[in-house]
């Protein structure tokens, strides 16, 4: 992955959305637990990936892990199995997913990352803050989602579903889903990036 890949990243919106905690209220409440720490770890900049990669073990490293981009534009890292909510600190974020990392030419780079966070459910346009993030961070990427989710709420039924194969249907209730984000209209906060 090189510096020519940031260069050819697909589109230009650079207005960042920030996303509020839309899953279960109970997993909220189990998972955040206020002034107790617990959240994600901070990856702010190169030094703070080196140390973090540092303290992991070959077998965690060659895992996925649990990321979010908070409203700050911060990359977290946290145990893949942990919860997104859990990452941020119950707050809202910019971005959250999946992400796994691999070692090239001597350098840390992003290998895979995804939008996948049923719990705040990010549009594909998230990328544009992950890869702020990302590079903040000091770590190559890919120039896009190497796996994108896409994410509805259902206007007859309200769940939230997952647009599979660009069959915009939901799988609850068979109601058409709209072709734009709509997961948390009212939770939407257009900002400056």
């Amino acid at each position: 992955m090189t510096e020519e890949r940031h260069e050819k990243d697909e589109g230009d919106e650079r207005a960042v959305r920030s996303y509020r905690y839309v899953g279960p209220p109970e997993l909220l409440r189990a998972a955040v637990r206020p002034g107790q720490g617990g959240g994600g770890r901070r990856i702010g900049s190169p030094a703070d990936f080196d140390a973090w990669a540092g303290e992991r073990t070959d077998a965690e490293l060659a895992e996925s892990f649990t990321f979010v981009v908070g409203v700050d534009g911060v990359l977290r890292l946290a145990p893949r199995r942990s919860e997104h909510v859990a990452c941020a600190d119950g707050g809202p974020v910019r971005g959250a997913g999946e992400i796994a990392f691999a070692r090239e030419a001597g350098r840390w780079t992003v290998d895979e990352v995804s939008n996948q966070s049923t719990g705040y459910c990010p549009d594909v346009s998230s990328w544009h803050a992950v890869a702020e993030a990302l590079d903040r961070a000091g770590l190559g990427r890919p120039n896009g989602f190497t796996y994108e989710v896409v994410f509805r709420r259902c206007p007859r039924c309200r769940e939230r579903a997952i647009v599979r194969e660009g069959d915009f249907v939901c799988v609850f209730c068979g109601m058409d889903l709209p072709e734009t984000w709509n997961v948390d209209p009212d939770g939407v906060s257009p900002s400056g990036g």
